[in-house]
């Protein structure tokens, strides 16, 4: 019996299992479908602040940044934001197509020794007492402590464990593709009635196309056919596509699941959420799902926590998830030529354009302004540490570099024993001095605290100020 089997190695199980092996996980396995980590067409693009600060935890970015192009603002409605004031050492969007963070995640994971079978098709599981049958399409069962669901919108996963999606349903749909077209690609847009559409030339003869079809289409695979109707109807031409790479329906349907976790079987990504590509948010939501519940995971496996720590990933991370979501219905409402929604778009742009006005929705579009609700205390509490530069025994140091291995650490910033029993050697302690400003995004400056404890994902569980008092608590509830 394995302890995990993760379904579906897309981003998001990719780097789920990246983190359940840092967390001294051994025995866990990524079954997919594909018989390669090859895609149909580049897919979606785009990696937001809080994701690269994630990467950068893991001591990875660089791979990703070498290989992207770095954008410093987002848009909401046609308003732009401008994202090179937030305080991050990443203040700014990574494009990078879907095809090529999952390469670099699969090379990251297979440095640490991940295993992945492929070729193999999950159509259900099963719980019992003492754990969860993988059902396969060709094969007997395979047998796990625990599951996660990886695998998708349309998750076996999720379906077979009863956990019902919840949200409004679609209202348009879309049909995207990478084609080739008749001629010399030439870019071209258009915002009507119907939707947003456009034809994008990527650089190698292959045209990305989006365009809004007239009616909500169905549940099924589009055809060519159906893409060369949707040009003409609203360009006047079907610019002679042809040689689809990859051709699909998505929909602003807009739908969580009630619960992330039911007994032994979790999800994750896609197969918590769906939404439209509007804004770029999928990506991001799943990764930091991953890091979210890759340690808190492994600490149930290895028997460091009891399996209640597995609840604070759904109280966590759906909150937000819905959030996320909300974002997300409301950008979708632009991308459309209505003059009511346009009238209330140049409105909020009137708002937006006052200083500092758009900051909240920066943090929001980037990650940067989630914060879990561990209770009162400092402002710092629940939220991201900061990257500080800081100075220890044994030299200078980023604090993201003391996450590097995904273990919790208690930073003493007293310069004294902060009085709590560290004796299992779970948590790595650490005295450090730093003298600069401590700068939150949207709150702005904090005052600076005397000790933080560190989660593995990079959130602050734990912060003191001038005593140690709730740390032996915080201890024992995270680590």
């Amino acid at each position: 019996m394995h302890d995990v089997v993760i379904v579906g190695s897309g981003p998001t199980g990719l780097m789920l299992a990246g983190e359940l092996r840092l967390a001294g996980v051994v025995d866990a396995v990524v079954l997919e479908r594909r018989e390669s980590q090859e895609l149909a067409g580049s897919r979606g693009g785009g990696i937001h602040a809080r994701t690269l600060e994630l990467l950068d935890q893991r001591g990875i970015v660089d791979r990703f940044l070498a290989e992207g192009k770095t954008m410093n603002t987002a848009t909401f409605g046609n308003t732009p934001l401008d994202l090179s004031a937030l305080p991050t050492r990443h203040p700014y969007t990574l494009a990078l197509f879907q095809n090529h963070i999952e390469r670099l995640l699969l090379q990251w994971v297979e440095e640490l020794g991940v295993q992945v079978r492929r070729g193999v098709e999950v159509t259900g599981v099963q719980e019992d007492d003492g754990g969860v049958d993988v059902r396969l399409a060709a094969v007997g069962p395979v047998r796990a402590r625990y599951v996660v669901g990886t695998d998708g919108g349309r998750s076996a996963v999720r379906r077979s464990a009863g956990i019902a999606m919840v949200g409004p349903d679609a209202t348009r749909s879309s049909l995207i593709a990478e084609v080739k077209v008749a001629g010399e690609p030439v870019q071209h847009g258009k915002v009507d009635a119907r939707g947003i559409h456009g034809l994008y030339p990527m650089g190698d003869g292959t045209v990305r196309v989006v365009v809004t079809e007239a009616v909500l289409g169905p549940a099924t695979e589009p055809t060519l056919a159906d893409l060369r109707q949707a040009l003409t109807e609203v360009f006047g031409t079907d610019f002679g596509v042809h040689s689809p790479t990859w051709l699909s329906r998505f929909t602003d349907a807009t739908r969580q699941a009630e619960s992330y976790r039911k007994g032994r079987v979790l999800l994750a990504g896609d197969a918590a959420h769906v939404h439209s590509p509007t804004g770029g948010l999928g990506i991001g939501l799943g990764v930091q799902d991953a890091v979210n519940l890759g340690w808190k995971l492994g600490q149930v496996v290895r028997g460091g926590s009891g399996g209640e720590l597995l609840d604070t990933y759904h109280a966590e991370r759906h909150a937000a998830g819905e959030r996320a979501l909300k974002y997300n219905m409301a950008q979708s409402l632009f991308q459309k030529a209505d003059p009511r929604q346009e009238a209330l778009r140049d409105l909020l742009g009137d708002v937006l354009r006052v200083e500092g006005a758009g900051e909240p929705i920066a943090a929001l579009v980037t990650g940067l302004d989630v914060a879990y609700d561990l209770g009162p205390g400092h402002p710092l509490l629940g939220r991201r540490m900061p990257d500080l530069d800081i100075t220890t025994t044994a030299g200078p140091v980023r604090v993201f570099g003391l996450l590097h291995q995904a273990e919790p650490v208690l930073l003493d910033f007293g310069g004294q024993e902060v009085g709590a029993d560290l004796s299992s050697g779970r948590v790595r302690h650490v005295q450090a001095t730093y003298d600069g400003a401590w700068q939150l995004p949207v709150l702005g400056a904090v005052p600076a605290p005397t000790a933080v404890l560190v989660r593995p994902d990079g959130y602050a569980a734990w912060v003191g100020e001038g005593s140690a008092d709730g740390l032996a608590e915080a201890l024992e509830t995270w680590c």
